[in-house]
């Protein structure tokens, strides 16, 4: 059995779970599956980072220690996680302190391509994020996100020398060695790399006070990228294990946001320890709500728990992993979710009730899956192309309704009693092939479909699968 690796980027915890962190998680939970389904024994990790100013002064509001603040904050994560349907194996935690002692000592194996030097420049606190001169002329000295002005820093910091590894990285997206899906945010980021200035992994004590120390330099402690880019590892066991078995990645999946840090920096690290790089970069887009980006200050920021809460977990995952795109930007709207599930109501559930209705009339005894493969569905899914997929399987749940219509074995059984058996065994028999798939992206009606057919006698659910309000 081949062993395989996925991972998440680790959302900062000075905030609520928000609808992007919902499609890092349902990607990478559905394409987990589907590997599973393969034969692949897969780790997946998911996780929090969970240091830097922003927690630090967050906690200081609140009036509780910084560490209480993210002991809390972190158990909400996993809580949201789980109530996604989620099946990780690994969560991390970067205050863990295995995770504090292993990055301290990936940063002394990077020494030869570590060097200190004065920065003097322009930083959003609300990114904790330096940006270049071009970047603040760009946007006219305020950050886009924050809506605050940059702030002029002049301060001695360690850095990463990017340059070192400019060529390599290159080459090796260059390849498809590290492959960025979709292909035009290859054509992107190698845009951006010629550019890429070696990198700020440090700041002072005095400026940062919840961090982990540098190793030698107690006035200094380390910055975000060591310390979260090495949750991918450092939850492996690296440096103290042989990670092999499952590095590199499958597949890293991240926001576009952030896939700079992941195709730039995060290759740097691994290229300096001598690692080998990530198979697969995902990058996926934004959710949109009525077709703005979500802000506070607009008002238009959805609580994926009020999702939730509105149909459960099945009509949640069905609308982003079936009408959210994969790769692109997609947007919400409440209509379009009422919509999604009149479209499960209606397609899926109904073709649920009258299927197992006719065979209970019928007398028609319980299936067994039969599995085969269907080379178009696993080319979409290969391709990270979930959504185009899952396409696939609702045509194929339309044209069962189709079969039924047409076939009309109601009538059948009146008049010839053992083609009508025939065509609703068939009828079974392909509903439950196609739930074989089903399972991957909903996996709690997969069950109950499952349950339903497979049972010594087809009686239809007693309630709808997905009742009208």
């Amino acid at each position: 059995m081949k062993e395989s690796y996925i991972t998440t980027a680790i959302p900062y915890v000075n905030g609520n779970p928000h609808l992007g962190h919902v499609m890092d998680y349902l990607l990478a939970d559905t394409l987990r599956r589907y590997m599973m389904s393969k034969g692949a024994k897969v780790r997946f990790q998911v996780g929090t980072d969970e240091h830097g100013n922003k927690i630090y002064k967050k906690a200081a509001e609140a009036g509780i220690d910084t560490q209480e603040f993210v002991d809390q904050n972190a158990a909400q994560f996993e809580k949201f996680i789980q109530s996604l349907g989620v099946e990780y194996t690994d969560f991390i935690r970067t205050t863990n302190p295995d995770h504090e002692r292993r990055c301290q000592e990936i940063w002394k194996r990077l020494g030869d391509h570590i060097y200190k030097d004065k920065y003097e420049g322009w930083y959003c606190e609300g990114c904790e994020n330096f940006v270049t001169d071009t970047e603040h002329d760009e946007n006219d000295g305020i950050c886009p996100d924050h809506k605050k002005p940059y702030i002029k820093l002049s301060e001695e910091n360690y850095y990463l020398r990017i340059a070192d590894f400019k060529d390599e990285i290159r080459a090796k997206i260059e390849s498809d060695e590290m492959k960025i899906t979709p292909a035009f945010r290859k054509k992107e980021f190698l845009n951006l790399l010629k550019n890429m200035p070696d990198v700020s992994i440090s700041r002072p004590k005095s400026q940062v006070a919840w961090g982990i120390p540098v190793p030698g330099d107690e006035e200094q402690v380390m910055y975000v990228w060591i310390d979260a880019l090495a949750n991918y590892i450092t939850v492996l066991g690296y440096p103290d294990n042989d990670i092999s078995a499952y590095w590199p990645a499958n597949t890293q999946i991240v926001g576009k946001d952030i896939l700079r840090f992941h195709a730039g920096i995060w290759p740097a690290i691994l290229l300096g320890l001598g690692l080998p790089l990530p198979k697969n970069l995902l990058a996926h887009g934004f959710i949109t709500v009525n077709g703005e980006k979500m802000s506070k200050s607009i008002g238009n920021v959805v609580d994926p728990i009020e999702i939730l809460n509105k149909h459960g977990l099945v009509p949640l995952r069905y609308y982003f992993l079936r009408h959210a795109s994969t790769t692109d930007d997609s947007d919400f709207t409440w209509d379009k979710y009422e919509a999604a599930y009149n479209e499960l109501a209606n397609d899926l559930g109904n073709l649920v009730q009258r299927l197992a209705t006719l065979c209970k009339k019928n007398g028609i005894s319980g299936r067994s899956v039969i599995r085969r493969d269907e080379p178009e569905f696993d080319a979409k899914m290969e391709a990270y192309e979930f959504n185009f997929a899952f396409d696939l399987l609702w045509k194929q749940i339309g044209d069962l309704n189709k079969r039924i219509d047409s076939e009309k074995p109601w009538a059948l059984a009146k008049t010839e009693p053992e083609k009508a058996k025939a065509v609703l065994e068939s009828l079974v028999d392909e509903l439950l092939t196609i739930n074989e798939r089903l399972a991957l992206f909903i996996p709690g009606t997969a069950t109950q479909i499952a349950d339903i057919f497979t049972a010594t006698e087809i009686l239809p659910p007693a309630t709808p699968l997905f009742p009208k309000n």
